[in-house]
């Protein structure tokens, strides 16, 4: 339904998570017999999570204690680990600038060019822990930069940029075909973001195996603010969803529809799913864990771009281990430890067994949903206060 701006604009109501709430089905599940696997082509993961590929947040040691405990982590093929040789010296001195500071001397240490020799030692390490390897790139680098990765075992490509689109147009030079170069590919492509109905169903026909939704949610993203641009998460992923629909009528293909930012909790997790999505790409999470190379602080791919910055260096914090943050156990009442081990219950809650099943869930907007009844939380700024 749409609602008018005024006599010359009108547009839709759009919902993000904080808007809606998961009902509860007929049934309740044990979380035990709730199976929260995920498969993409030929790759099968205990967790439907790719970890963001954001300097902060994935390094190749994470990526391999990710795997370990079942999810994707995603290097970013054009970040310091593809700069510098030993990039833990500017890991260092990015935690430690004044916030006045941080995003000019970001742009400095970003200018350092990109060394494809790195790209192809990174994904070695990965492939010598004989991990599922996936590294992300622009766009703009990712037919020059790509033949690296994959000489040296990359199992996933994902392309991803603030929004990408099926039909780049530009008069200053020739743009990536995007569904020639995915067809011509030797491993399975996952594109992103987007954030509407039409671009996902445009990015599916490119023959990506999955694409990322999502614009301007992230922790540290600053694109709504800086462009104006973007979709609230629920009503993006359920849009996505719909294209999926669609485009599985047409082809008798399924693509994965990949919910990336703007979850914080378990719940906002299980909302995703709710919605549509069939995993998640987080970061700030992430980034919050011990392990994480940003040192309790977070920063998006856009944040250095030497001429329009579209994101920040916010402070996460260290919540706990990596193992704490996605599967427990938790020792806190925020929601933020053992995602997943929420997303089981929450599964379980509402009585659906597989991830397949708690697409179909009911969800009902909520705008009660994170004050009704809490009053004293709030008053004492504990558990959802």
């Amino acid at each position: 339904m749409e609602i008018d701006i005024g006599i010359g604009k009108s547009g839709r109501r759009a919902f993000g998570f904080d808007d809606i709430a998961i009902v509860p089905s007929r049934r309740t599940r044990d979380p035990d017999d709730v199976d929260i696997s995920w498969q993409v082509d030929a790759f099968a993961f205990g967790l439907p999570m790719l970890g963001a590929a954001m300097d902060s947040a994935i390094s190749p040691a994470t990526a391999i204690e990710i795997a370990r405990l079942g999810g994707l982590g995603v290097l970013n093929l054009e970040g310091l680990w593809t700069r510098y040789e030993d990039p833990e010296p500017y890991f260092e001195e990015i935690a430690s600038l004044p916030p006045e500071k941080a995003t000019r001397r970001m742009q400095e240490i970003y200018l350092e060019p990109i060394k494809p020799e790195l790209i192809g030692r990174r994904v070695e390490e990965l492939a010598d822990a004989g991990i599922v390897t996936a590294g992300s790139l622009t766009p703009q680098r990712v037919a020059t930069l790509s033949p690296y990765a994959l000489e040296a075992g990359l199992d996933i490509l994902v392309i991803q940029g603030t929004v990408v689109s099926a039909e780049h147009v530009s008069s200053r030079s020739e743009p990536l075909n995007l569904k020639e170069f995915i067809a011509e590919c030797e491993v399975p492509v996952i594109v992103g973001g987007c954030a509407s109905y039409s671009t996902a169903l445009h990015l599916m026909r490119t023959g990506a195996v999955g694409i990322l939704v999502g614009v301007g949610p992230g922790a540290a993203c600053t694109t709504r603010g800086v462009l104006g641009v973007g979709v609230p998460q629920a009503t993006a992923i359920a849009d996505a969803a719909g294209a999926r629909i669609r485009y599985l009528d047409e082809t008798g293909r399924y693509v994965h529809v990949i919910a990336d930012g703007g979850m914080r909790t378990g719940g906002d997790v299980a909302k995703a799913i709710a919605c549509g999505a069939d995993a998640v790409m987080i970061g700030s999470p992430l980034a919050a864990a011990a392990e994480a190379p940003g040192r309790g602080f977070h920063w998006g791919m856009a944040t250095f771009h030497p001429t329009l910055p579209r994101g920040a260096r916010v402070e996460v914090g260290t919540l706990g281990t990596l193992q704490e943050i996605l599967v427990g156990p938790a020792h806190e009442n925020d929601g933020r430890r053992n995602l997943f081990g929420a997303l089981r219950v929450s599964m379980a809650t509402t009585g659906y067994s597989d991830l397949k099943e708690f697409q179909k869930a009911e969800v009902m907007i909520a705008p009660s949903l994170q004050t009704e009844g809490k009053a004293l939380q709030r008053a004492q700024r504990v558990g959802m206060g």
